[in-house]
């Protein structure tokens, strides 16, 4: 069965020969209908007028009359489509890889690049990735769309008393596929709505001052799920993140120390996430605390590496022992050109500094192959596992362990 069998598909292409082409190899391939558009100004009005939100995947070229390829990426992105898009075009690849980190900034699902001429078995390699849109996969504001409330800061603290929750997602052990740890990802799960992500209440609770009540929560939450995981055979760690607002009060590091210790677990079994900006602002306390904690045996890791700019500047300042590169980077590593370097130098530079190297936003298995190849530590994303409760997470580890895995799954 090809990956097109039921799949309508748009081909955005200038080119009459070169257009036709395409639209006979998607056909041949078992799409279940092909619909053809001149520029970008045309399938713009096409799926407006004749077919909203109906493509599945959209082949477009860049340099087209009217509306190039990089104009119609951005009202694909306005629309909120849901499609997924492949970019075809014969320029040079420094630029398709602007396009592409262009697309993905706009929140446009991309399945890849396609140099020209196109051919067949790319362009089914590529369809080959789509996936029907889930609800884990949805943008901010369709998420918000979907759940329709907005939640007061009285409705997030009195939910915060008893229905928040940390989801876990596995991180694995690259070149022996085991499973190592967790990030503790904040959940609300609210009696009326279901699972709430963290956009709907992170940026309310730190603009009020109320962070450290989440921050504290998902510290004591997570080691206790982290101790039971311990004691039931399950060699896992687990990871926290810590907010920005947190680390100018010089106490944090006791206070963090004392409620791990509470709740059972060693301190050396728990890595404190800070993104690499962090200290940028109240450089002192930020530093005082974090040594500290690194001091006790907290792990450290700088998650979002390679966001911001002044990276290297804080790996010399805060003594981590992870380095945790952005999912940016990480997604489709294995065959741009221009994103491998940087990922390989990264994991380099990890390598030599003596820190564990983590890529986080792994979706494909090519990516997954790429970071084995270039001797990256250990893997995080949906190739793996998207984030789980605590039952589903220790039942996950029970049958990945049982499986005894050789690869990402």
């Amino acid at each position: 069965m090809s990956a097109l069998d039921g799949l309508i598909v748009l081909v955005v292409e200038d080119h009459d020969f070169q257009r036709h082409t395409v639209v006979r190899m998607l056909r041949s391939l078992g799409a279940r209908e092909v619909l053809e558009a001149r520029d970008g100004r045309h399938a713009i009005t096409l799926m407006r007028d004749a077919l909203p939100m109906i493509a599945d995947v959209v082949v477009c070229d860049l340099d087209m009359p009217n509306m190039d390829g990089m104009e119609f990426i951005r009202h694909l992105a306005e629309t909120e489509s849901q499609a997924s898009l492949i970019i075809s075009s014969a320029k040079e690849r420094a630029l398709l890889s602007s396009v592409e980190q262009m697309a993905n900034a706009y929140g446009v699902k991309l399945l890849g690049v396609i140099e020209k001429p196109v051919t067949r078995a790319r362009l089914d390699g590529l369809i080959a990735k789509h996936k029907a849109p889930t609800p884990e996969a949805l943008t901010q504001s369709q998420q918000l769309a979907l759940i329709a409330p907005s939640f007061s800061l009285d409705d997030i603290l009195r939910g915060l008393e008893y229905q928040f929750e940390p989801f876990f997602q596995p991180k694995v052990h690259i070149a022996t596929g085991q499973i190592v740890g967790a990030e503790a990802l904040a959940r609300w799960r609210h009696p009326e709505y279901g699972i709430i992500a963290p956009y709907a209440f992170i940026a309310p609770l730190e603009h009020s001052g109320n962070i450290n009540a989440l921050t504290f929560a998902m510290l004591e939450k997570a080691a206790v799920a982290c101790r039971k995981w311990r004691a039931a055979g399950l060699n896992c760690n687990v990871s926290v993140n810590l907010s920005l607002a947190s680390l100018s009060d010089t106490t944090l590091a006791d206070q963090i120390s004392n409620t791990v210790k509470g709740a059972g677990l060693a301190l050396n079994d728990m890595t404190l996430e800070v993104t690499e900006t962090i200290a940028m602002t109240n450089v002192a306390p930020a530093l005082e605390n974090l040594t500290r904690l690194r001091m006790r045996g907290f792990g450290l890791s700088i998650d979002d590496y390679g966001t911001g700019f002044s990276s290297m500047q804080q790996l010399t300042r805060i003594p981590f022992t992870e380095l945790k590169i952005d999912q940016s980077f990480v997604r489709g590593c294995a065959t741009n050109a221009m994103l491998r370097p940087i990922v390989e130098s990264s994991v380099e530079m990890a390598r030599r500094l003596n820190l564990k190297s983590v890529a986080e936003g792994i979706e494909t298995q090519d990516d997954w192959d790429a970071l084995k190849a270039i001797g990256c530590d250990v893997a995080q994303g949906y190739l793996v596992s998207k984030p789980l409760d605590e039952s589903a997470f220790v039942a996950f580890c029970l049958a990945h362990k049982a499986a005894a895995p050789t690869g990402a799954r």
